[in-house]
């Protein structure tokens, strides 16, 4: 069977539009420090019709963060084991962002309307509650880049929105509540105490919604998001109206998992390479794909008996290397889906040396198809726990975004596997894969906080249902 992925990418816009005043586009600057790459994505969301273009997205790799300066203290590290310090964060932040908008040809104090800032380096703290200091590394960089602090928090009334923006704001009918895209987080806590990366699980997840859109899946609730940048993040949400609730946490590795086998074949730095680092036209064809496909199996397997996928189970304070709290999770009912190679990455040279032997013995192309097999068997194993938990209900969207989910012959793999699950008959109308899922929920976030929805082209509420304002102004006046 053929499976026809639906992978959304963003339009992008004139600037000549961007500056017309009559034309009503809120540009939202996402920044977002990985532990692989440090992007500034700039959209434009046109309130009109409630879909968002790409400005401009400029990415550079993590690594080349300056060194800690003598006094500086570090309070974290990539994955791969780069120091970082509050003000080192701080100069990225602002030198990215800064580049992003002067390629634009935008201004920062004038142009662009609210800015969302989201890290995904928490594999190297020691817990949940340290990825605070990071959150203000960033902040410090978007002041420091000139952004005024009134862009980066909800506004108190609907005056403190520009004026061209106020008739389309609903802020006097619903305040903002936390609700992102119709979603709450874990209650009972910030989400944070549960997983390390729940906020970039948020993004990802609003991001998701918005990107459907473009190529026609209903992704509202219920829907399960995963995020596949250089560690895992992601939910599962329930179909509760007129907010859903997240019933599942992803954490743990993604793409470190490809950048571990690449390692093996000393094409890149052994130990701050990446997968990235390979150019990417190294697909084999279709002929190629079947006349190897015994040889890309057996290596695929060897490759998964290394990886774990599974409940966290009790008691982990780190799983896959991102910080958890697993029994704050199950005390709200919260099931955390985690993905390991070994315990914590202990297994990851294991990866590297079958990386090795591939290379060797074939060849690059054959390595990325092996890649492909294996990130299409992960994301089927994370859906079968949430299946086998009871979180998977029949008419479920699923959404991948990030560089491990949707690049190469992975999207036609992830259907053909998601299919074997048998969760609905039509698997190709339910999901879809997004690039740039965080950047796309940055501006659904800012939306949010500004209350710009658009009624008649919701992200929020039910697959398949109406508008959700009414029962939401119902619930705040209660």
């Amino acid at each position: 069977m053929s499976y026809k992925p639906r992978i959304a990418e963003s339009p992008s816009v004139r600037l000549l539009d961007l500056k017309d005043k009559s034309k009503s586009y809120f540009i939202v600057a996402s920044v977002e420090v990985g532990n692989t790459t440090t992007k500034c994505i700039l959209t434009a969301t046109n309130l009109e019709d409630g879909k968002t273009r790409l400005v401009k997205k400029t990415v550079s790799m993590t690594r080349d963060v300056r060194p800690p300066k003598p006094g500086e203290e570090v309070f974290g590290m990539t994955l791969n084991g780069v120091e970082l310090t509050r003000e080192s964060v701080a100069e990225l932040v602002k030198n990215t962002l800064l580049g992003a908008v002067k390629e634009a040809n935008l201004d920062i104090k004038t142009d662009v309307h609210f800015v969302v800032r989201s890290t995904g380096v928490v594999a190297g703290f020691d817990s949940p509650d340290e990825v605070g200091e990071f959150i203000k590394a960033l902040a410090d960089g978007c002041l420091m880049a000139g952004v005024p602090p009134n862009r980066m928090t909800p506004p108190m009334s609907i005056s403190n929105i520009p004026d061209r923006f106020q008739k389309y704001s609903k802020l006097e009918k619903v305040i903002f509540d936390g609700a992102v895209a119709s979603v709450t987080p874990p209650t009972g806590a910030t989400g944070v105490e549960i997983v390390a990366n729940e906020m970039e699980g948020e993004l990802a997840t609003a991001g998701i919604k918005e990107g459907a859109k473009w190529v026609d899946v209903d992704f509202r609730n219920p829907c399960i998001s995963m995020d596949f940048g250089t560690t895992l993040d992601g939910r599962v949400i329930s179909p509760d109206l007129p907010y859903a609730k997240t019933i599942g946490n992803f954490c743990g590795y993604a793409g470190a998992i490809p950048d571990a086998i690449i390692k093996g074949t000393g094409q890149v730095d052994s130990k701050k390479g990446t997968a990235l680092d390979i150019s990417d036209d190294k697909s084999l064809d279709g002929l190629a794909l079947k006349l190897k496909g015994k040889t890309i199996h057996e290596y695929a397997e060897k490759i998964l008996n290394y990886i774990i996928i599974e409940k966290v189970p009790k008691g982990r304070k780190r799983y896959g290397s991102v910080p958890v709290n697993s029994e704050a999770a199950d005390a709200i009912n919260v099931v955390l889906i985690g993905c390991d190679v070994g315990a914590n990455g202990s297994d990851m040279d294991k990866l590297a040396a079958l990386g090795a032997e591939i290379y060797e013995k074939h060849n690059m192309k054959l390595l990325f198809a092996v890649i492909d097999e294996v990130m299409g068997r992960v994301v089927q194993r994370l859906v079968k726990v949430a299946q086998d938990e009871g979180l998977v209900y029949e008419d479920t969207a699923i959404g991948v975004t990030g560089r491990a989910g949707i690049t190469g012959n992975k999207p036609k793999l992830i259907l053909k596997y998601l299919h074997e699950l048998g969760i609905n008959h039509n698997i190709d109308e339910n999901v879809v894969f997004v690039d740039d899922g965080l950047a796309r929920g940055a501006a659904v976030m800012a939306r949010c906080m500004n209350s710009l929805g658009t009624t008649f082209n919701p992200l929020g509420g039910h697959r398949e249902g109406k508008c959700i304002l009414a029962q939401r102004i119902k619930l705040q006046n209660k």
